[in-house]
């Protein structure tokens, strides 16, 4: 029997589960997944991902602002997200980050976020889980001032050497879909290169469904896809990976398995 999964990035607040949310959510311990952590974008979605949490024994959150919400980040908010993050459920500050793709809040906004949440996690000792799209100038040079860090940097788009950087400052690597896709050159080297006590498996879902599911609505089973390239790459067994990812995890948000 496989080992269990651990879905260390998931978005089942998204609007795309509102017909099912309850269904797949349940389901998910009976097709081996135990362990998910919902990540929050903004206020409500980190109220929903609570409930959620509150809701299912196998699923914990982390609450932020993601940098497309960073415009509506104020005062209010930080004191709302502070009371979400002494939830004992809750095992992380996120998902928040850097996005210079869609530049859907002004850039040095942005920035200011990541800054003031960075701080409130170390302030509570809390993980991060950080996004960085095409921004990885600005994201490092903060990330620098703040090193060290506990955390993961998810979705990981950088090179071989950034993931090295990421290790330094004390993050873990949060590998997905990615992976499978037919040119991933730049996932696969950094799949193969990561510490293996630094990686995390993780769906982003209900985006980056992994091949054969692209286009697809993301599910967590559909980790057991990565673990099998990425153990592919690294020519081990997808059980080793999929057990190392869990217990990175657990180590890391204080989830026990």
């Amino acid at each position: 029997m496989s080992y269990p999964i651990f879905d260390s990035h998931a978005h089942y607040d998204s609007g795309r589960f509102d017909d099912d949310r309850d269904a797949v959510l349940a389901s998910l311990p009976e097709k081996g997944v135990q362990w998910v952590v919902n990540c929050g974008s903004d206020l409500e979605s980190s109220e929903l991902s609570a409930q959620l949490a509150e809701k299912y024994d196998h699923v914990w959150f982390a609450a932020g602002f993601h940098p497309h919400e960073a415009e509506h980040w104020n005062a209010e908010a930080e004191g709302r997200i502070r009371q979400l993050l002494a939830h004992p459920k809750c095992v992380a500050v996120g998902e928040i980050g850097l996005d210079y793709h869609y530049d859907f809040s002004p850039r040095e906004m942005q920035r200011q976020v990541l800054e003031r949440q960075l701080t409130i996690a170390a302030e509570l000792g809390k993980p991060v889980i950080l996004h960085d799209r095409e921004a990885h100038g600005d994201m490092y040079s903060i990330l620098r001032r703040y090193a060290p860090l506990k955390g993961v940097m998810h979705c990981f788009s950088g090179s071989v050497e950034l993931m090295e950087e990421s290790v330094r400052y004390g993050l873990h690597i949060g590998l997905g879909g990615a992976v499978t896709f037919k040119n991933a050159r730049q996932p696969l080297e950094v799949a193969a290169a990561a510490p293996i006590d630094r990686l995390l498996l993780e769906t982003d879902c209900p985006y980056m469904s992994p091949v054969p599911h692209r286009g697809e609505r993301c599910l967590s089973p559909m980790i057991a896809l990565t673990a099998d390239r990425i153990a592919e790459v690294r020519g081990c067994d997808a059980d080793e990976i999929r057990r190392a990812a869990a217990e990175n995890a657990s180590a890391l948000f204080g989830i026990a398995l």
